[in-house]
């Protein structure tokens, strides 16, 4: 039997952190939840957001990256000009 890829991601980012109590294992998950919805991108979604966001053209700034999951992920962003 193989068992890879059938925990369902929320639990694979657990992998990364320790958890030390119960509270800090739900702000790591409301996080991780909110990263999902609006941060990750879906290929079932034309690789956009559950929660679409605008496309922003190269011309409008420099790109940031926004630490998402504390630092496990990231979102990039251009700032304004």
């Amino acid at each position: 039997m193989v068992f890879a890829r059938t925990r369902p991601s929320a639990l694979r980012c657990l992998d990364h952190v320790i958890v030390f109590n119960e509270r800090y294992l739900l702000r790591v998950l409301s996080s991780y939840a909110d990263y999902y919805h609006r941060s990750r991108t879906h290929l079932s979604l034309g690789k956009d957001c559950p929660e679409s966001r605008p496309v922003m053209a190269r011309a409008v700034g420099k790109v940031i990256a926004i630490p998402h999951v504390g630092g496990l992920h990231q979102r990039y962003e251009r700032l304004a000009a």
